[in-house]
């Protein structure tokens, strides 16, 4: 996605319509070409990010049982509470910040998002189409935040305007994809009652709007033709619209590799960047193209083909497995933490693959650092156990804004229910430190005599996998060099 910032004149806009085409499943469709166990892997392999993106963006727009529903597209779901258990839409959340998610459909005219000036020592704005590159253009450590502030979004394909810089907006985007979600996470502040009610209230104030509605509101001093509706088009469509407009999402990935991958990707295909020059670009256009998905091809029975949905499940699931035990090694962390969710050109294909398994559209380095948190001996966690991670002062995380230490199950990588909604040890959490400047976290069934309530995780009895994973805001790069992630302990 490319970045232009902070410049204003006047721009015209001139009025276009556009129709959009659908995939429609062929009612006579034709046998696949013969694929090999190799090419239906790498098919999955290059294709995840964008399955995982599609699932993820679509259920924050359109799941109107998901707690982070936005509603539809070009709408927002704010939230001002910590997540808790009942938010399942994405995999490993975390329990630190307020949200807000802006669903951006960019496909009619750009749009605008508004911020308010936010009391937090962080926040950031993170970006990400289906393609599931992420781009953070803007944050607290980036000197953001601090004063009222607007973006523009648009994409190639976006009607009529082409990155022109408008009056009173200070950043435009280019998207590499139509449909983004636009996450923004503040830090409450929890531990300040006032501070955190200001920063309730800042949410509430961020506003998102097309760039015909921001124009007009000062129609006099600019030269602009508003984007009209035509005629018989709603122009903000409610959940019901759009979901005759896009291919069902899946209850996990899975679900789509077996039941509608090609449809899901001939839609992502047609809105989506596609970069002639890029390797990886080119590789997905390739694979999908003998199977008659290709961008901009109007789907023809005639040339529609029919995959063998289980097999692509099946090496889906096979391909996750082998992720999710490969991200928790320790090594794997050492040497890759500072390389992921990174923008399109710096993100290596295949970590791009793994972080689309274990917990889509997370913040790069500079923003935030995600060690998995492992035991002594190496064995994966489960809650037939308890453990303890014990850290002295000098031991703390390196995070110049805060830390946290979260437990999932490993299998969804959801929070785990419990009575006192407790699912991270932090500063917007809770936890006590020792006297020392230390702390011992106890991930339990009960709390163990003498442990202050702040530092016990629950979990419930019982024999599955449980994961630890710790996040550094605005970690400091330098420390963070030398210093060691701590280890879960088990309790005998």
């Amino acid at each position: 996605m490319r970045l232009r910032q902070r410049r204003t004149k006047s721009m015209a806009l001139p009025l276009i319509a556009v129709l959009a085409v659908g995939f429609s499943t062929a009612a006579t469709a034709k046998k696949a070409p013969d694929l090999s166990e190799r090419q239906v892997e790498k098919i999955v392999r290059l294709s995840y990010p964008y399955v995982a993106l599609y699932n993820v963006n679509n259920k924050f727009a359109l799941d109107e049982s998901s707690p982070m529903n936005a509603g539809g597209w070009n709408k927002m779901a704010v939230n001002t509470v910590l997540a808790d258990h009942t938010l399942q839409v994405i995999p490993r959340p975390n329990n630190d910040t307020f949200y807000l998610g802006a669903m951006v459909d960019v496909r009619r005219e750009p749009i605008i998002l508004e911020f308010p000036s936010f009391e937090s020592k962080y926040a950031s704005l993170m970006v990400t189409a289906y393609d599931h590159y992420v781009n953070v253009p803007m944050a607290t450590s980036m000197g953001d935040f601090d004063k009222p502030s607007r973006i523009l979004f648009y994409s190639q394909r976006t009607p009529g305007y082409g990155g022109d810089p408008v009056r009173g907006v200070d950043q435009v985007m280019e998207l590499t994809g139509d449909f983004v979600s636009a996450i923004l996470r503040v830090m409450p502040h929890s531990n300040d009652p006032a501070l955190l009610e200001r920063n309730r209230a800042a949410m509430r104030e961020v506003n998102l709007l097309s760039l015909s509605e921001f124009l007009d509101e000062d129609a006099s001093e600019v030269e602009f033709v508003p984007w009209q509706t035509p005629p018989g088009v709603e122009r903000d469509l409610d959940i019901r619209r759009h979901e005759t407009e896009f291919p069902p999402f899946g209850r996990t990935d899975f679900d789509i590799f077996e039941e509608n991958l090609l449809e899901v990707m001939q839609f992502v295909l047609d809105h989506t960047t596609f970069d002639p020059n890029d390797e990886n670009d080119q590789a997905l256009l390739a694979a999908y193209k003998p199977l008659g998905v290709e961008p901009g091809k109007v789907p023809d029975p005639e040339t529609t083909v029919q995959i063998d949905g289980q097999r692509f499940r099946k090496a889906a699931q096979a391909i996750a497995g082998q992720t999710l035990a490969q991200i928790n090694d320790p090594e794997f962390s050492a040497l890759f933490s500072t390389e992921l969710f990174l923008p399109k050109g710096e993100m290596d294909q295949e970590l791009l693959m793994m972080l689309s398994i274990v917990g889509p559209i997370g913040l790069p380095a500079h923003q935030a650092l995600y060690p998995p948190i492992t035991t002594m001996g190496g064995n994966p966690m489960n809650a037939m156990h308890d453990y303890v991670i014990r850290m002295d002062a000098n031991a703390l995380p390196p995070a110049n804004a805060f830390w946290s230490v979260t437990l999932y199950d490993t299998e969804n990588g959801f929070f785990i229910p419990n009575e006192s909604k407790k699912y991270s040890i932090g500063e917007n959490a809770g936890m006590r430190l020792d006297a020392q400047g230390g702390i011992e976290i106890y991930v339990a069934a009960k709390k163990p005599n003498g442990v202050p309530s702040e530092n016990w995780l629950p979990l419930n009895r019982g024999d599955y996998g449980i994961d630890l994973v710790m996040r550094i805001y605005a970690p400091d790069l330098d420390r963070y060099k030398s210093w060691r992630t701590p280890k879960a302990e088990r309790i005998k």
